[in-house]
């Protein structure tokens, strides 16, 4: 059985000289910038623009001729657009708006781009907006406003520390009044319920007897001051005694 042996096949492509020209062309991807330029805001300000744009130019032989027949110096052209359209974009924004819709601008320049090149044979790979300055005036002003409201907000913290502080102190304060509100109530209660007892013993042992009643309230303050008392066996106040203590004297002769 025979093999079969392919072998490659060379194309020599003939230049006519002066009529045939070479062009290189670089595929990888590349990047120029669209250089800083004044734009008037919808504000009526200056604003100091810069952005640059990234791209490649297609490997297939159609995009290739394409980025050299279909546009003439594609870097140029890129650079161009992107100035124009940039100053589409930010003239209908204000400076402050501008600058905080970056993003969006940044959106719209890559997709006006992608759209305009797409016949030159290139591909947008990303688009960066580099810088959206205003002049240094506004600039000095706007950092000004920036301080004023830090500040702001650093007072207002402030005050609501200082108040929760003082809410606190008062609540504290309040329970603290409390608390010696009750103790004060319970004192007094315990003071009623004491002088409710010794009415209450006074008008069973001490009816008509002062006399008695003297004598048991010179005992209670001695016996407060630790001394010692000798009450005869048999007296009344004895008997008064034992009698609110639940004890029965007990005589001698039966000891």
């Amino acid at each position: 059985m025979a093999s079969t042996i392919t072998l490659p096949i060379r194309v020599f492509h003939w230049i006519i000289p002066v009529i045939d020209r070479i062009y290189l062309v670089n595929v990888t991807e590349q990047m120029v910038d669209a250089e800083p330029q004044e734009i008037i805001t919808n504000d009526n300000l200056n604003a100091r623009v810069d952005a640059q744009v990234y791209f490649k130019v297609k490997s297939d032989e159609e995009s290739v001729k394409s980025s050299i027949y279909n546009v003439n110096n594609y870097k140029l052209q890129i650079v161009n657009l992107a100035r124009t359209t940039l100053r589409n974009i930010i003239g209908t924004l204000t400076l402050k708006s501008a600058n905080s819709e970056r993003g969006k601008i940044n959106a719209e320049l890559y997709k006006t781009l992608h759209l305009e090149t797409q016949n030159w044979g290139i591909e947008i790979v990303r688009t960066e907006l580099k810088e959206i300055d205003p002049p240094k005036d506004v600039q000095e002003t706007m950092n000004k406003v920036v301080k004023s409201e830090n500040e702001k907000i650093a007072a207002i913290d402030s005050a609501t520390a200082a108040e929760t502080v003082a809410d606190g102190v008062k609540r504290a304060k309040i329970k603290e009044a409390e608390g010696y509100k009750q103790s004060k109530i319970l004192h007094a209660e315990g003071e009623a319920e004491a002088i409710k007892l010794v009415n209450e013993a006074a008008d069973k042992y001490f009816v008509g007897n002062a006399q008695l009643l003297r004598k048991l309230e010179a005992l209670e303050a001695s016996l407060g001051q630790n001394a010692k008392i000798v009450i005869p066996t048999g007296s009344d106040l004895v008997n008064v005694i034992g009698e609110m203590a639940g004890i029965i004297p007990l005589d001698r002769k039966k000891l």
